[in-house]
């Protein structure tokens, strides 16, 4: 526990911060209006998908994969692994633009955008995902760092990203002095020029040498070995929050088609939910480094017991956080929207939500444990269960007339759903001997 902790504390700083750039840039929308709300509430999914595959999943497979070197001390595949990992960071950032860049339009289309919503919605993914390259490349660079054990200098970075992303959004988004409001464009410009001061300071440190391991570019040969080391943990670990947003974007697609209204307090609900992501994260993404080591050198009851401590903690952090929401939650509706129609659907999705969130907090946090076992395939499963749950039973609510609080039911019990099925995946995995 207390390693644990002194890893994850500034993690979690980092990722307060983070969910203070989020409280900020809905603040921003609202009082841009509700017709850029709801774009946003539309757009807000691939963001967090960009963030969750290259941080989380393809991220893990990083740090799992230097971390296990590391515990071996094997200092040389470490270095190979760090330069094969920012390959596939930048080929993984130029094709996530790609696609959306090709698909988007159709996408947000398809999830009920229409009119002036549509219009917007297309715009601000425009410029996001334009720079994806450059939020792949951060994240990747941060989880070498975290793959050696040093989570103080990118989660640094992360805090001084989040910090000029809220000074740029809020300037470009809602104008300052002469500088005219941009609106949703300007507040994702904001993101991907605070992206790309974060990535050129991390890469300037890993080049220069001064973290635990110095970051090499040329001198290493390309080894296929190095990309399956990454991708047998990274590219499965993608699976599981490709299939979490894939259950937001059904859940949003179906909201949507009940009105702007539902959609907009829905999406006030639904940025809470995102958010407990990097809560969950700063814990989890601290114990892989540990999870890690600890199997490189072949004590897998040490590697185990990390897990299932980090679960326990994350699994209290969000407890508290979805109490204040249940007994209050205009604390957090309140600050977004002065619609009294729009909140009335955001405080009750967060009455009934908020329960769940703990059992979500627990099966993610196990889910980034399991990474740094090389053992993900459980947790990517319980994903599953969560899709084809929302999926379902969406499909039924939908074609019955439900009204938004019968879909605000099916989320709280999706999430206890993915909770439990992680926990059950990880108890019963074996993490055998790395030796």
């Amino acid at each position: 526990m207390p390693t644990l902790l002194r890893l994850a504390l500034p993690n979690v700083l980092a990722m307060v911060m983070t969910v203070l750039v989020g409280i900020a840039e809905t603040w921003y929308v609202g009082r841009l209006g509700t017709t850029p709300l709801a774009a946003m509430t539309l757009v807000f999914p691939f963001v967090m998908l960009t963030q969750m595959m290259s941080s989380g999943a393809m991220g893990g497979g990083v740090s799992s994969a230097l971390s296990r070197a590391l515990g071996a001390s094997d200092a040389l595949r470490a270095q190979a692994v760090a330069k094969h990992a920012v390959i596939v960071g930048a080929g993984a950032g130029l094709l996530y633009s790609l696609v959306f860049l090709l698909f988007g339009p159709a996408l947000l289309h398809l999830l009920g955008g229409r009119g002036a919503v549509l219009h917007e919605a297309v715009d601000y993914a425009t410029v996001m995902f334009g720079g994806a390259l450059l939020l792949w490349l951060a994240n990747t660079l941060a989880s070498i760092l975290r793959g050696t054990g040093d989570m103080r200098v990118p989660s640094g970075a992360i805090f001084g990203m989040a910090a000029l992303q809220i000074v740029l959004g809020g300037v470009l988004g809602l104008g300052l002095g002469p500088l005219p409001s941009f609106g949703l464009v300007g507040i994702a410009s904001g993101h991907v020029l605070a992206t790309a001061a974060g990535a050129t300071f991390l890469a300037w440190y890993l080049l220069s040498g001064r973290g635990r391991l110095t970051l090499h570019l040329r001198g290493i040969a390309l080894q296929a070995d190095m990309f399956f080391d990454i991708l047998k943990v990274g590219a499965i670990a993608c699976l599981s929050p490709l299939q979490s947003v894939l259950a937001v974007l059904i859940f949003t697609g179906l909201v949507a088609r009940l009105g702007v209204l539902q959609l907009a307090g829905y999406g006030i609900g639904q940025r809470l939910e995102f958010l407990l992501m990097p809560i969950a994260f700063g814990i989890g993404v601290a114990s892989v480094p540990m999870v890690g080591m600890a199997m490189g050198a072949g004590n897998v009851a040490r590697a185990r017991q990390v897990a299932w401590t980090a679960g326990g903690v994350s699994a209290f952090n969000l407890a508290l956080i979805g109490a204040v929401v249940f007994l209050a939650p205009d604390l957090w509706a309140g600050a977004f929207s002065q619609d009294e129609a729009v909140l009335e659907h955001a405080r009750q999705y967060l009455r009934i939500a908020g329960p769940a969130f703990p059992l979500f907090g627990l099966g993610l946090t196990l889910y980034f444990a399991s990474q740094g076992a090389g053992r993900v395939l459980g947790p990517v499963l319980a994903s599953t269960v969560r899709l084809v749950l929302v999926a379902g039973i969406g499909a039924l609510l939908s074609a019955n007339g439900s009204t938004a609080s019968g879909f605000f039911w099916l989320v709280a019990a999706a999430m206890v759903a993915y909770g439990l099925s992680t926990a059950a995946a990880v108890k019963f995995t074996s993490w055998g001997n790395t030796h």
